[in-house]
C-alpha cells in the first residue's frame, strides 16, 4: 500500500511539537501499513517513553521490523539494545551484527559503536587497528565521540603509532565540537608534551578543524 506523504508529515509535525500521543497513533497506522520510518519512530517512542509508557520490548519489536528492512538508525538502535540487554537478552555478538549493517550504510553512530566493540573486545576479538578504522570513518562525519577515541588511541599507541601531536589534534577537534571529556583529556595531555609537540599538535588541530568546517 502506498503511504500518503501528508499523513507521515502530519505525524512528524505532531512529534516535533511534543504531541506524542497524536504522533504515536499516526505512526502506528503508518507502521502497520509498512512505512519504514514510522516503524523506526515507534521504536524510539517506546524506548524513550514518548506518548506511551517506556517499553523496551515493544521498542525492540519495531526497531527489528525496520532494521530487517534496512533502516540504518533502527539497525544501530537494535544493536544497542542487544549490547545493553534492553528488551532482549544481552548479546554482544548480535549487537555487532546490527552495528555492522548500519555502519556499512555510513551511519556514524553505528561506525563509532563498532569501533568501541573492537576497542573493548565485545562481540568481536579486541582489535585496536580495526577500532581506529571505524572511529576514523565516524569521525569524518563530524561526530565528536570517535574523534575523542582517536585522540586516545594516538595518545596510547593502540592500533596506530603513538603520537601526542595527533592525539592533541583529535582531542581538540572533539573539544571544539562540544565534547567536554575530550577537552579534559587534551588539557591533561598538554602537560606531558614538549613545546615542539604542542606546537605541532596545535597546527594539526587547526588543519583538522578547517577540514571539518568545510563539510
Amino acid at each position: 500500500m502506498k503511504i500518503l506523504p501528508k499523513k507521515f508529515s502530519a505525524a512528524v509535525a505532531a512529534f516535533k511539537r511534543g504531541d506524542y500521543a497524536s504522533a504515536l497513533n499516526a505512526f502506528k497506522i503508518l507502521g502497520e501499513q509498512g512505512e519504514i520510518t514510522a516503524q523506526y519512530n515507534l521504536g524510539v517512542a517506546y524506548h524513550e517513553g514518548l506518548g506511551v509508557p517506556k517499553d523496551n520490548s515493544e521498542a525492540v519489536k519495531w526497531y527489528r521490523i525496520a532494521a530487517e528492512r534496512g533502516h540504518a538508525r533502527a539497525q544501530n538502535n537494535l544493536g544497542a539494545a542487544y549490547a545493553k540487554g534492553e528488551g532482549v537478552m544481552q548479546d554482544y555478538v548480535e549487537a555487532v551484527k546490527w552495528y555492522r549493517k548500519a555502519a556499512a550504510q555510513g551511519y556514524a553512530r553505528a561506525q563509532n559503536n563498532l569501533g568501541e566493540a573492537y576497542e573493548r573486545g565485545e562481540g568481536v576479538g579486541r582489535n585496536y587497528t580495526l577500532a581506529a578504522k571505524w572511529f576514523r570513518k565516524a569521525a569524518d562525519e563530524k561526530f565528536t565521540e570517535p574523534q575523542r577515541h582517536l585522540g586516545y588511541l594516538y595518545q596510547t599507541g593502540r592500533g596506530v603509532p603513538k603520537d601526542y601531536a595527533k592525539a592533541y589534534a583529535w582531542y581538540s577537534v572533539a573539544a571544539e565540537g562540544g565534547n567536554d571529556v575530550a577537552q579534559q583529556n587534551r588539557d591533561l595531555l598538554a602537560k606531558k608534551m614538549s613545546l615542539a609537540e604542542l606546537e605541532q599538535g596545535k597546527t594539526l588541530a587547526r588543519q583538522l578543524a578547517a577540514k571539518y568546517r568545510k563539510k
